[in-house]
């Protein structure tokens, strides 16, 4: 396992992933902070179109995979976060070489530049990336889920055709897996580089 030289950018790329992953867990909260129950929160005039016991259970199961998911790729970033910080602050010795490297890099990229620099084992950096990014996808997709569940509740259920259920749905089964598949695509390309 050689060591490879990392900087501030896996640092904040794993911010990314954490800042966005606490936007989506707000959203998780506010859409368990609808109530599903009651009639008053259905806007289904036709009882046949009414959702089923089981969509509002399908809503909460799916809000705590997401909440999970969300959870557990926060948490793998933050931990390679924490790593890379400790990496950085265990790297005492400084010999007349990388002096000079220091030099370079700081008269090339500015200075304290070379200071952001660290050395930590790549293929472990991109694994946990790339961990930490699946489940950020496995995230996004159980959050669409709910609200594919959640829409169905207030306007009604798929199968009845309603146009206002078509038209919120169909946004979400079409925005949200092409962006998937963009951050996906985006992952993989980091992984190999």
């Amino acid at each position: 396992m050689s060591p490879s030289a990392t900087t501030k950018i896996h640092v904040t790329a794993l911010d990314g992933i954490v800042n966005v992953n606490s936007l989506f867990t707000l959203a998780l909260f506010l859409g368990l902070s609808q109530p599903i129950s009651s009639s008053a929160a259905s806007l289904v005039t036709d009882p046949s179109c009414a959702a089923a016991t089981s969509t509002g259970e399908d809503f909460l199961v799916f809000h705590v995979y997401a909440f999970s998911s969300f959870l557990f790729s926060s948490l793998v970033a933050l931990a390679i976060k924490q790593a890379i910080v400790l990496s950085d602050n265990s790297a005492a010795d400084i010999t007349s070489a990388t002096n000079f490297a220091a030099a370079v890099v700081d008269n090339v990229l500015g200075p304290g530049y070379y200071e952001s620099l660290v050395h930590v084992n790549l293929k472990a950096l991109r694994l946990g990336t790339l961990i930490s990014g699946l489940g950020s996808i496995l995230g996004c997709g159980f959050l669409t889920l709910a609200l594919v569940n959640l829409v169905q509740i207030k306007l009604g259920v798929l199968s009845c055709g309603s146009l206002y259920t078509v038209a919120a749905i169909a946004p979400l089964v079409t925005l949200v897996p092409l962006a998937s598949i963009v951050y996906v695509f985006l992952l993989l390309h980091a992984f190999t580089r």
